[in-house]
């Protein structure tokens, strides 16, 4: 494992250095789109496996549908899960996955980077500016109008939610858009959206009533997370015990496992376990509210349209923290009283009553 490391981390370095300077001298596009409807192929680029950074590139992707709906949009991705993410998207073409392990796959590594130079690409995007692999891919592409993910603007005064990773790519594609002389009809930024079908919200809502013998709304809690990010079983005890002193009467309290099937509360709440992340999400589309710390299972809680509150400890709030129907995140730093999280869920909770999906 440590050897591992060390060699991904020797190749991290490596393409950083080697594309550093990649698409530095191509600040401004000199070309102009005349007609929207001109660009019938687009490649995104966001190379990157994590189940959370994944979600969070839908408000980019409906934003460039939105500006190109004659379009068909490949994905240039890790992973296995972002064909299963945009299941419902209909402007979605191929997805290209690069394999997570480049020096075990070079044959399969090698051939990925050759279809991205094979196909031909009307225009081509770079999510995050900071990836080596996202800028190569667009230099590398026969793209018409190339965008490398950097900030066109840098000095303009930026839009105070500009930090969070969900954001700030579709700040900078609107600059982009600009710059080619097209107008962004669009203000506010869309939420992280899995899209879930009639269908598979009616499921999830029947694993629901399966688990729960009533008709009182739920309120879902996540108690894992990876590494310094995940709460200690003494923490999530005494926090499940205000919960069910607090709620339990009028709410269901749902545990939703992890893939490890572990939890920090010694599985006394009910819980749902399960490996498909549609099916995981249709479950929490039917709550009332998810509870956890940062995690691709917060993320997807958001991208479910479910109303989250993410608990970060390590992670920067800022550019992780889930927003859109009323969610939010808690810096348990600055707030470290468990009983304000309480006061917190009680102002969510009185917001608006539970509807059922």
């Amino acid at each position: 494992m440590k050897i591992s490391t060390e060699i991904n981390d020797v190749r991290r370095t490596g393409m950083r250095f080697l594309t550093k300077n990649i698409g530095s001298s191509q600040k401004v596009q000199i070309n102009t789109i005349e007609d929207p409807a001109l660009i019938k192929q687009i490649l995104i680029c966001r190379p990157n496996a994590r189940l959370g950074n994944l979600l969070l590139i839908t408000p980019l992707i409906k934003e460039v549908t939105a500006a190109f709906p004659e379009a068909r949009i490949d994905l240039f991705v890790k992973g296995s899960l972002m064909p299963v993410i945009l299941k419902n998207y209909s402007q979605i073409g191929d997805i290209i996955v690069l394999p997570k392990k480049p020096f075990s796959s070079l044959l399969a590594y090698l051939k990925v980077w050759l279809k991205i130079k094979g196909k031909k690409y009307d225009m081509a995007i770079n999510v995050d500016k900071e990836s080596s692999s996202g800028r190569l891919a667009v230099e590398l592409s026969k793209a018409n109008f190339k965008f490398y993910g950097d900030d066109l603007n840098e000095n303009n005064l930026k839009a105070d939610d500009y930090l969070h990773i969900a954001k700030y790519p579709v700040y900078n594609f609107r600059e982009f858009l600009k710059s080619l002389s097209l107008k962004n009809t669009n203000e506010s930024i869309s939420n992280t959206d899995l899209k879930l079908s009639d269908d598979e919200l009616a499921h999830g809502r029947d694993i629901l009533s399966d688990k729960f013998d009533n008709e009182k709304p739920t309120i879902a809690i996540f108690t894992y997370a990876t590494g310094e990010k995940c709460f200690s079983e003494l923490w999530w005890s005494d926090f499940y015990e205000l919960l069910i002193q607090k709620y339990e009467r009028d709410y269901n309290i749902l545990e939703i496992l992890p893939v490890e099937n572990v939890s920090q509360i010694r599985f006394k709440a009910t819980s749902f376990y399960s490996k498909n992340i549609r099916e995981i999400g249709a479950v929490l589309a039917n709550t009332v509210l998810f509870i956890g710390a940062d995690s691709g299972i917060m993320h997807l809680a958001s991208a479910a349209q479910t109303t989250t509150l993410g608990l970060f400890s390590v992670s920067n709030i800022q550019k992780y923290e889930p927003y859109g129907n009323d969610s939010q995140g808690i810096d348990t730093n600055v707030i470290e009283s468990q009983k304000q999280y309480i006061q917190n869920i009680d102002a969510i909770l009185q917001k608006k009553p539970f509807i059922k999906v």
